[in-house]
């Protein structure tokens, strides 16, 4: 009688993969730089307790398209400075004007806006230079898809992504919410990243076409469902549960998928977005399988 394989475990998935980038942090932010301040600022929203998702859904990828998580620890790693660098720049009191961020006061609460805008600019450049280390288990990833990664990052990152959109969300508080807007400031201020790291594990393993095109769909799909799933907890946790404060975007009148289509249309778009986006994945076995569980694990989140 043949052996019933056992359920994939996300959790424990997670936690793997979470520990290669907490290891490799810890590693690099080891040597204090000047001024000490700086350093204690970058160092306090890095380790504040993120879950690291980016660099998971791109060490996912990597694999899905034969690669060693190993092989990927600082290009993976690089992702989640640039995710920590909006964070802390988006809380200052110019933007959003949040003082908990994962249950802790606000980098900006922490060590004044001036010395947060320089942590959060001093880990956006970090990230690039991050992309270029040559890690010293596994395999070298060739310079060519190092590059190929740079670019796609700097795409993600910048005017034509997550900056964009966060300039759109700014500009768009108190505005009657439309779909079309709505769409853009998802899809750049968040989803840009979420598809960036997938796309980047693809592009760090040399896949390109049906394969590169396929994980893209996924990447999207999956970081837009995130920012919906966001949108409703934003509306549904506490401040305990979420680590920030409940309630901030009906009180900023921020755009959201609930305030335009309300809770339980924007829980059946973001499952339909995930099942699309794991449909995506068809032209793949196993292998993908983390990808798959991490969008489904992602629909579900409490926090």
């Amino acid at each position: 009688m043949l052996q019933k394989e056992a359920p994939f475990d996300i959790l424990h998935y997670l936690k793997e993969r979470r520990a290669l980038v907490d290891t490799f942090l810890k590693s690099y932010f080891d040597n204090p730089l000047q001024p000490p301040v700086l350093y204690d600022a970058m160092r306090y929203s890095i380790f504040a307790g993120g879950k690291r998702i980016r660099p998971i859904l791109m060490f996912a990828s990597h694999e899905a398209c034969g690669g060693a998580p190993e092989d990927i620890v600082p290009q993976a790693t690089s992702v989640e400075l640039i995710h920590t660098y909006s964070l802390i720049h988006d809380d200052l009191p110019a933007m959003d004007n949040d003082e908990l961020r994962r249950g802790k006061p606000t980098n900006h609460k922490v060590f004044g806006e001036a010395m947060a805008i320089l942590a959060g600019d001093a880990l956006l450049t970090e990230a690039f230079l991050m992309m270029t280390v040559v890690t010293s288990h596994g395999k070298a990833v060739k310079p060519k898809y190092i590059m190929n990664a740079i670019r796609e990052l700097s795409l993600a990152a910048g005017a034509s992504g997550m900056v964009g959109g966060q300039a759109q969300d700014i500009l768009s508080e108190s505005s009657e919410p439309d779909e079309h807007t709505l769409q853009f400031i998802h899809l750049h201020k968040t989803a840009a990243l979420i598809k960036a790291s997938v796309k980047i594990g693809a592009l760090l393993a040399g896949r390109k076409g049906a394969i590169l095109q396929a994980l893209t769909t996924y990447g999207e799909n999956t970081g837009l469902a995130f920012q919906i799933i966001d949108d409703i907890l934003d509306i549904e946790g506490n401040t305990e549960e979420l680590g920030k404060s409940a309630g901030s975007d009906v009180e900023k009148h921020k755009m959201t998928y609930p305030s335009l289509i309300g809770r339980d249309e924007s829980r059946k778009k973001a499952q339909e977005l995930v099942d699309e986006g794991i449909d995506a994945l068809k032209i793949f076995s196993s292998e993908a399988e983390p990808l798959r569980e991490i969008a489904r694990y992602l629909l579900k989140r409490r926090t």
